[in-house]
């Protein structure tokens, strides 16, 4: 099922749902270990009732409502009841600290929040001096809400309920709900996707429904989704992915949308749930492969030496079995053993055993964890987008999959570079532009109407698909010349299990230098097997045995780099381990997990002095953010690692 035609707004394409498609599960939650569902009717009357009860509360065309927590089936019905009432939803993200949501809630003038649960509705609260436009804030959840004032707050089963005894009292209400859907319009603003503010302050990106729902048609018909699919809806809200996928294409293909128990049952309700559809960035991937690792380690050895022996067997043969090219007898009856004994128990346990399709995208996935899950069957692609784009800049085929590459350009995308090395594209769900903000959309469009990325890239001659390099403000050069792409080499240090998040230096220097934080499960469980004591992360990543098992690991990237003409003077002379976990609260990484490398460097600054000056450890004293707010310091002396570089003719000699 698609939407378009008369269908160009999501009130819309709900009511042709309900008419169409009434008994058939829209969304499931699973809340105290049950999973409850909800027909795409039963939606339909709850949401009817939501809107008449947001009206009541004075939501009108126009206003924003901002939407903060996680994936819950009533916070999704709270935008699609704002835009029944024309108002405009904006989701933030729900691990944001105080200060970011007071940013967000302020820019966006949001008169009315809806909150998932007392954490926070208390957020809001301790900002809402900074927010005199703020009105009301609804809530999912209300365990801890009882003593709170109903003036300000009030629960959004109450609303419904509310919105549902006017509507039994007053036809006249329901007439102009129901008009406000009839002469909704496509090219309004349907939802502000604030992005994650990689290199300044978020910009809220306006996004119409048309757009939105032109997009979703063109992307549901290529990877042929329809009403059977199932989707678990995970990821933060206010990532334009999510939006896209759980949202947007949900309500144009009708599948339903899964909702977790929490963020901790994930891994097992993936696993009950079964997804047909799965969107991930790479570190979701990374992640699970970790633990794979760690699973795998604690194995008896016989299972190990199967598990290895089919992974070989995975990477000599997997790729041509999934896309259907030849392979020999041999190969295939091999595979086929593999896939009882290894890759269908693999898939399994990572309850991917009903993917037809799953996506990476958000940044870069590393070669070698992209073949890996392709390896055992795993119908993996690659997506490259952007919130301007409303996600789909690029995809891949079935059968034109390219580790290297990120596909052609999506349905009815139009993508040019430019001479500078920049990618800019023009699509049906670009953005309408930064709220608030024209100057920032005249520079994000070019006068003829393409969106400028900030990405450098290129089309390969030889399948035409198109390569990213890195941000095109990140990319350099040594002072030799070499070509430093940052991400690229960060990508491959991320591929080993012990190595969580990487950022490497070297432009405009004499040679590449790599700060790292260990990944805390698979370090831990060496730890433990190995009898190696510790307190504290700090004590882990200084310790060092740790170092020797990662320096092994930046070995394994520098002999890869060698047999690579253009980067091979790119390898990593000097690597430390960071004393601390990156964290997005401290303002190391956004909300999407992604590295901001500029404040990195200003922050750790002494660090990367001493990598450059040969010294062999730095005393580094940092600020730290804790779950509650308060502040505290960490102090530590840092150590330095000093790495071989491998020359053309020894990494070709160890490959073999």
């Amino acid at each position: 099922m698609a939407g378009g035609g008369s269908f160009d707004t999501f009130p819309k394409l709900l009511l042709r749902n309900a008419a169409q498609l009434g008994t058939r599960p829209a969304y499931r939650h699973k809340d105290l270990g049950i999973w409850q569902s909800w027909t795409w009717a039963q939606v339909a009357g709850v949401v009817r009732a939501y809107a008449a009860g947001l009206h009541r509360l004075g939501l009108r065309p126009g206003d924003t409502i901002a939407v903060v927590g996680s994936n819950r089936p009533k916070l999704y019905w709270t935008m699609m009841a704002a835009q029944v009432l024309r108002a405009i939803p904006v989701p933030v993200y729900a691990d944001a600290v105080a200060d970011e949501l007071a940013f967000v809630l302020a820019h966006a003038e949001a008169k009315l929040v809806a909150a998932q649960d007392q954490e926070q509705v208390d957020k809001v609260l301790s900002v809402s001096d900074r927010l005199p436009q703020l009105d009301k804030i609804v809530y999912d959840e209300r365990r801890g809400l009882e003593g709170y004032d109903h003036d300000r707050s009030i629960a959004i089963d109450d609303v419904i309920e509310d919105g549902r005894a006017a509507l039994a009292a007053d036809a006249a209400l329901g007439e102009r709900i129901d008009e406000l859907v009839r002469t909704g319009d496509g090219s309004d603003v349907a939802v502000i996707l604030y992005t994650s503010g990689t290199t300044g302050a978020p910009k809220g990106v306006m996004v119409s429904s048309r757009g939105g729902i032109d997009a979703a048609i063109d992307t549901t018909r290529f990877d042929r989704l329809t009403d059977q699919d199932v989707v678990l809806a995970y990821l933060p809200l206010a990532w334009a992915g999510d939006h896209y996928v759980s949202y947007v294409q949900g309500l144009v293909t009708g599948y339903c949308m899964a909702c977790p128990e929490s963020r901790d049952t994930i891994e097992q309700d993936r696993h009950e749930i079964g997804p047909t559809f799965y969107l991930a960035p790479p570190r979701i991937f990374e992640a699970m492969l970790t633990r794979l690792m760690v699973r795998m380690e604690d194995a008896a050895p016989i299972k190990r030496r199967m598990f290895n022996y089919f992974l070989d067997v995975g990477r000599r043969y997997g790729e041509q079995v999934l896309t259907g090219r030849p392979v020999p007898l041999s190969g295939r009856l091999l595979y086929a053993l593999g896939r009882w004994l290894v890759y269908e128990p693999l898939k399994n346990v990572l309850g991917m055993s009903r993917l037809r399709v799953a996506y990476t995208g958000g940044e870069a996935i590393g070669p070698d964890l992209f073949a890996f899950y392709r390896s055992i069957g795993l119908n993996l692609k690659q997506l490259y987008g952007q919130t301007e784009a409303f996600l789909y800049v690029t995809c891949q085929p079935d059968g034109e999959i390219y580790s290297d590459t990120v596909g052609p350009p999506a349905p009815n995308v139009d993508i040019r570079i430019a001479e500078s090395g920049e990618v800019q594209f023009r699509s049906p769900g670009m953005f309408l532009g930064y709220f608030k903000d024209q100057a920032k959309t005249a520079e994000a469009i070019t006068s003829d109407g393409y969106v400028r990325t900030g990405d450098a890239g290129f089309f390969d001659e030889k399948t035409g698909h198109l390569k990213i390099i890195d941000r095109a403000k990140d990319v350099g050069r040594l002072a030799d010349g070499t070509m430093f792409a940052p991400k690229y080499l960060e990508n491959k240090l991320k591929f080993y299990p012990n190595i969580k998040e990487a950022i490497t230096f070297g432009d405009s220097r004499d040679f590449v230098c790599a700060m790292l934080n260990i990944d805390p499960v698979a370090v831990a469980n060496w730890a433990e097997r190995n009898n190696v004591a510790y307190g504290s992360y700090h004590e882990l990543a200084g310790h060092p045995l740790v170092y020797d098992m990662v320096a092994k690991d930046v070995a394994a990237v520098n002999r890869s780099l060698a047999a690579e003409k253009l980067l091979a003077g790119a390898q990593i002379r000097r690597f430390l381990i960071l004393h601390k976990e990156l964290d997005a609260d401290d303002g190391e990484l956004t909300r999407t997990q992604k590295v901001r490398r500029r404040f990195i460097a200003e922050r750790y600054a002494s660090l990367i002095t001493a990598l450059y000056s040969g010294a062999q450890d730095a005393d580094i004293s940092t600020e730290v953010t804790f779950e509650d707010g308060r502040k505290g310091t960490i102090a530590a002396r840092v150590k330095v690692r000093d790495m071989q570089v491998v020359g053309p003719a020894e990494a070709l000699g160890r490959a073999a």
